[in-house]
């Protein structure tokens, strides 16, 4: 198939085809008109070419008019008022040439209305539709295993559709795909239990599931209806309805002999879980009543599957809290730490689902269970977690990082490891590999060539069972794996703290201000309130999602209010744990470019959106910095939210951020015209819990400012603070590391 480029598609190719920019092709398909609008002018800005054939106007009779062109008057105003006032759209039943559409309309991010014009279809009574979300609802339960929820519900959008052809297809970590359930006509060759790679879903058409929710293409050999005329400006087309469908998805398509498809997003927890894809092999439409049911169909299973997982979680949480104490009580009754996590029962390798482990300490290694020898544990640890920045690291394919580990897939084919504190002592966790061979849905690999200077893509023509021989990989550690790592990370960092003070505070002047301040107060939140908090959120979400129609509006309230308490207490414990770390990390020097890190900043903390009316200034001449850049983040990042934030009340908030030169020292500031504070305030105000502004129209944890001095002091500086209330405020600061 000869793909020849479109400005939407240029250089794309079998290399690149990840980065092809989908959400802009303007094509329509041919069973409905896209129409494009400046909703500010009332003037249309584009039609599809079919809009003459469905609607009985030509592209070039709608172009530059207004809408009440094709709409009555009050339709239009109706629109209108909704857009201004920033309430929801809704589709509307209109008709052309005496046939029923639906109007579909909804705003791109850049602030233009598109509306998709699509038969109305055929209507399900209320009734019926009722019996159907009912269905959904019962027969979906979060009491099965994931395998039976997801063939309960692959099956109902096949009785209730018709789809020749439905499967739940699950993403793993690197978005290869796998077909866990399937219901299909009997003609049908099964491809449950085939992986898919990658590629074959790439990163654009990912984004798109995950903010569309569900795509239906109703005939794969349709004429594609262009959009007249071409922008320079391109419109943002991944919410439409209509939007045509990529070349290569198409051929992809094609290759499968399939007609019609229709693809539903499951999201977990705010990420692509998977897909429901249903495939028809001639041509099929559902109309868009019909697509949101399977939209709320994926809606409850996700959510059901949410809090499958989130039981799943807590389980296993549970039962590591379990150990951990247990390990606790040996840690605090036997000197030699050591000995008290590998000798004595519970070992540290009973905290989660492994083969062995090894407790590196003092260059000597300690082996438990299977593992590879010490020569090799010491090898991974040189050569792949000592590199890491973070102190969890893990990984379910060691011999990625470190080749030689290829020898050793037997014992250690997965590897999770936590370092403990400040000291060079590693806990690590192994897996063997777990499987040999992969079925794939045909050769993984895309094929193409280039002819005369054009190329030529073709996705796969062969979806046959091809079995691939695959070595080295572990099954994935879970979430609650790490979570399990990690609070035994802070519970040996506690002993250990508690039990070499002395050693400690000649190793780290800073680390004793955090003993007396935080230590113990940190990790015991850490260790008893976060297990309990998560209880709390569970359970309370188990309450909403499974009795709430039950309870009266105090309920309700009171339910929510538990909620948002434990999420605000978490985000203390967290702030607390934050503050507490600053003083253990030993500096990580760099040069880098300031004003980078603070747009990116900016970036992260989505204020553009969050704070739309705030004008943000930041010195272009930003001076470079010598500094831990993870730190420095943690300064310019709570200064940058506190003044977006104290400043978002008043009329025209405004942030700049700069430096001037004093003394051969770089000064950074940043300054905001907000509620300001009482000059009075002006050194408690970096004390711990301490705020200058109580008000509860403004959140915080009384901490923020408190993490920031503690980061200047390390990095041999000063900051500083002037304010006038209802002036604004300024924050001033400069590190001085040329000693270090």
């Amino acid at each position: 198939m000869n793909i020849t480029p479109t400005p939407q598609q240029q250089n794309v190719d079998i290399t690149n085809c990840d980065r092809e920019p989908i959400h802009i092709i303007e094509q329509s398909q041919q069973h409905g008109v896209i129409l494009t609008v400046n909703y500010q002018e009332n003037k249309i800005l584009q039609a599809s070419s079919n809009a003459i054939n469905l609607l009985g106007f030509s592209p070039q009779e709608l172009v530059g008019n207004p809408l009440e062109k094709l709409f009555s008057e009050e339709e239009v105003r109706t629109l209108f008022s909704k857009i201004e006032a920033k309430q929801n759209l809704y589709p509307r039943e209109v008709s052309f040439k005496n046939q029923q559409y639906l109007a579909i309309p909804h705003l791109t991010e850049d602030e233009k209305l598109v509306i998709d014009i699509e038969p109305f279809g055929e209507t399900l009574s209320p009734i019926l539709f009722q019996e159907e979300l009912t269905k959904i609802l019962k027969e979906i339960k979060d009491t099965d295993p994931v395998k039976v929820m997801c063939h309960q519900a692959v099956s109902l959008i096949k009785d209730l559709y018709g789809y020749d052809r439905v499967m739940m297809y699950h993403f793993d970590e690197e978005w290869n795909g796998e077909v866990i359930a399937e219901v299909k006509e009997e003609n049908l060759e099964s491809w449950l239990g085939l992986h898919y790679p990658a590629t074959d879903i790439p990163k654009p058409a990912r984004q798109i599931f995950l903010k569309q929710g569900v795509r239906m293409i109703s005939d794969v050999n349709y004429q594609p209806a262009p959009l007249f005329p071409e922008l320079k400006e391109k419109i943002n087309l991944s919410k439409s309805e209509l939007r045509g469908v990529s070349p290569i998805h198409i051929e992809y398509l094609k290759n499968m002999n399939v007609g019609a498809s229709l693809t539903v997003a499951v999201i977990l927890n705010g990420d692509l879980w998977g897909l429901i894809a249903c495939h028809h092999y001639q041509p099929k439409f559902i109309n868009y009543h019909q697509r949101q049911s399977c939209k709320f169909l994926a809606q409850v299973f996700s959510n059901k599957l949410a809090l499958k997982e989130s039981n799943t979680f807590l389980e296993n949480i549970n039962s590591s809290e379990k150990i951990r104490k247990q390990l606790l009580i040996q840690m605090n009754s036997i000197s030699n730490f050591t000995q008290a996590l590998t000798k004595f029962s519970p070992k540290f390798t009973d905290l989660i689902n492994c083969s062995g482990g090894a407790l590196f300490n003092e260059n000597e290694i300690t082996l438990v269970g299977k593992t590879p020898t010490e020569k090799q544990v010491k090898k991974i640890i040189n050569k792949v977690i000592k590199k890491q920045s973070g102190s969890v690291f893990q990984t379910k394919q060691i011999s990625r990082y470190y080749e030689k580990a290829q020898n050793f897939t037997a014992t250690a084919s997965g590897v999770l490891s936590i370092k403990i504190s400040n000291e060079e002592t590693y806990l690590l966790w192994f897996r063997p590999e777990a499987s040999t061979t992969v079925d794939w849905g045909g050769n993984p690999e895309k094929q193409g060539y280039v002819k005369d200077g054009v190329q030529f893509l073709h996705p796969r023509k062969s979806f046959e069972r091809w079995t691939q021989k695959v070595s080295g990989i572990a099954n994935a550690w879970e979430s609650y794996d790490i979570e399990a790592a990690s609070n035994l990370q802070d519970t040996i960092t506690h002993v250990l703290v508690r039990k070499q003070k002395d050693e400690i505070k000649n190793l780290n002047d800073s680390l004793v201000e955090v003993n007396k301040e935080l230590e113990t107060f940190s990790y015991s939140v850490s260790h008893d309130l976060r297990a309990p908090l998560r209880g709390i959120d569970g359970y309370s979400r188990i309450l909403i999602n499974n009795y709430l129609d039950k309870l009266d509006d105090y309920g309700k309230n009171a339910l929510k209010t538990i909620l948002s308490s434990a999420e605000e207490m978490d985000l203390l414990i967290e702030d607390i744990l934050t503050y507490a770390k600053v003083g253990q990390n030993n500096l990580n020097l760099t040069t880098f470019s300031t004003k980078k890190l603070v747009e990116g900043i900016i970036s992260s903390q989505n204020i553009e959106t969050e704070y739309p009316f705030t004008s943000i200034q930041v010195d272009e001449n930003l001076p470079e910095i010598t500094a831990d850049k993870r730190m420095i983040s943690q300064v310019f990042g709570n200064l940058i939210s506190n003044a977006v934030k104290y400043s978002s009340k008043t009329k025209e908030p405004k942030v700049s951020i700069g430096f001037h030169t004093e003394r051969n020292k770089h000064i950074y500031f940043v300054k905001d015209n907000g509620v300001g504070f009482d000059p009075s305030f002006k050194n408690k105000i970096f004390d711990v819990f301490s705020r200058a502004n109580s008000s509860k129209d403004f959140k915080g944890s009384g901490i923020g400012l408190a993490t920031v001095k503690k980061v200047i002091d390390k990095h041999e500086g000063e900051i500083w603070a002037t304010s006038q209330i209802n002036e604004g405020a300024q924050f001033y600061f400069y590190i001085d590391v040329s000693e270090k």
